[in-house]
């Protein structure tokens, strides 16, 4: 990036392998740095316009992503579109340390699952946790708890004062259901899967949904997740070095 080139809109898009309208919506939406504009009104890219469409490029080519992990995918490219470098090299830190905390909640949940299959499922553990609790272990916030709570995915008890106690089966279930959200699946689809479950907490888990699919969808869904993990971890430590590369330019 030493030596500055400059370039029409069609010669962008074409290096990039994208529509020149997609250039076109990434400036107005300000995923990249404003180009400057010849007297005719003809847009001026640079080098710096390159590296910042391949940044965005490789966000946004990981669909199976929630939990404000899409949002903050969109905070690095606009950060960087900013040229505030420092700041979108950190936040890029922050998403790739939030990719592995998912990573983390699918492989349990799929353990969760596996045991289930096997009659294995370990003796649930005497935990009580407040939602403020439950929402902290599981990533989430408290408002997603009440989300799923108020969909019946699942139906937490309570304590003579009304409070919700949320317990080691409860965060199972919890797991799994957070692992199912972040694939992409719909309120109703975890319902349909874990619908006996909802009705009962209490119900073996087994016994519920022994003789359906249900299982092999969960875990098809939780490693399509992972899959999908893995793919942003490897483009996030892409991003992580163009970032570097941009921020080590504006210093020389």
């Amino acid at each position: 990036m030493h030596m500055q080139n400059y370039y029409t809109t069609a010669n962008i898009a074409k290096i990039i392998g994208i529509h020149p309208n997609t250039v076109r919506l990434y400036e107005s939406l300000g995923l990249i740095t404003k180009p400057e504009r010849k007297q005719n009104g003809y847009r001026i890219f640079t080098n710096l316009h390159i590296e910042q469409l391949k940044i965005a490029r490789l966000a946004f080519e990981v669909e199976i992503l929630q939990n404000g992990l899409r949002k903050l995918a969109v905070k690095i490219i606009k950060t960087c579109a900013e040229c505030n470098y420092t700041e979108a090299i950190s936040l890029t830190l922050r998403y790739l340390e939030q990719v592995q905390e998912e990573r983390k909640s699918a492989e349990k949940a799929i353990k969760i699952v596996e045991q289930i299959i096997d009659g294995k499922s370990e003796a649930p553990q005497q935990i009580c946790m407040t939602r403020k609790e439950a929402a902290d272990y599981l990533n989430v916030t408290i408002d997603t708890l009440r989300n799923w709570e108020m969909n019946g995915l699942i139906t937490i008890k309570r304590k003579k004062n009304g409070y919700r106690v949320y317990t080691e089966q409860d965060l199972q279930h919890l797991t799994i259901i957070n692992s199912l959200r972040c694939a992409n699946y719909s309120l109703s689809a975890i319902l349909r899967m874990l619908s006996t479950l909802s009705v009962n907490p209490e119900a073996n888990i087994r016994e519920a949904i022994d003789t359906s699919d249900n299982y092999d969808d969960i875990i098809t869904a939780c490693d399509n997740l992972l899959t999908s993990l893995n793919h942003a971890e490897n483009n996030g430590k892409e991003i992580l070095i163009l970032l570097t590369n941009l921020n080590s330019v504006t210093k020389t």
